[in-house]
């Protein structure tokens, strides 16, 4: 793997070197852009808007717009507006997990000591185990602000990008039912169906299925095959037939 990130994690007044590494993959199938016509493929292309020619990356730069005008900005410009997050993850506090609401989890990442830091890099991981808490901290990755939180996974050290408070859209244009009156004998049933159904999480019986029903259905195509088409039409439960469908469920 390749570091994407590194730096230092800031605990109290002690600097954990560390570098970042992406701790997920894609598990969708890689399909192409064509053109139906004659099957090749699409390709992107970055364009002056004015001329219509194809610029090359080497001269292409970043602008923000201002009182009508673009005013370019250079890595330095990027380097210079907080330089102590670019090289640091400060931990400003440290908070019990469950506390975070799962709408604010992002992206996870690995975290792996760099020389020198391995004894300052467990000790850190291990008192986040023994105290049951996570660190919160920002930096700078990419040349945006990122919130994280820190904690420990097994023998390492995991970081989460969490989304500011701005990134998440008010609920209120949603039209979510509230006064909906649930029967006693209803809500008994529903929560003996949990119950029935309830197991310890183990994220290892679930797989991508759909990519290996697509690859199947690729593959006979590829041998001249026509997929057959399943069609299926989900019937909503009405709410006059609540209570049956749930004994039929439990039976």
């Amino acid at each position: 793997m390749r570091a994407i990130w590194t730096g230092a994690i800031g605990f109290g007044l002690v600097n954990i070197p560390i570098k970042i590494y992406s701790a997920t993959q894609s598990s969708q199938l890689d399909l192409d852009m064509l053109d139906r016509k004659d099957q090749a493929n699409i390709r992107y292309k970055r364009v002056n808007e004015n001329t219509g020619k194809e610029v090359a990356w080497d001269n292409i730069v970043k602008g923000y717009m201002l009182n009508d005008r673009y005013v370019i900005l250079e890595e330095a410009d990027f380097e210079e507006a907080m330089p102590e997050k670019n090289k640091m993850i400060n931990l400003q506090s440290f908070v019990s997990i469950q506390d975070i609401d799962s709408i604010f989890f992002d992206t996870p990442y690995y975290l792996q000591p760099q020389k020198g830091g391995e004894k300052a890099y467990q000790l850190l991981r291990r008192a986040l185990a023994k105290s049951k808490t996570a660190g919160l901290g920002t930096f700078v990755m990419r040349n945006v602000e990122q919130l994280a939180v820190i904690k420990p996974h097994d023998d390492m050290i995991l970081l989460n990008k969490l989304r500011f408070q701005e990134e998440i859209r008010d609920p209120a244009e949603l039209n979510i039912p509230s006064g909906a009156r649930i029967k006693k004998e209803e809500m008994d049933m529903a929560l003996q169906l949990i119950k029935m159904h309830s197991k310890p999480f183990d994220i290892s019986n679930f797989e991508n299925k759909y990519s290996k029903e697509l690859l199947k259905i690729i593959k006979q195509k590829g041998k001249g095959k026509r997929a057959s088409i399943r069609k299926l039409k989900v019937e909503n439960t009405k709410s006059t037939e609540l209570l049956e469908k749930l004994k039929a469920s439990l039976a």
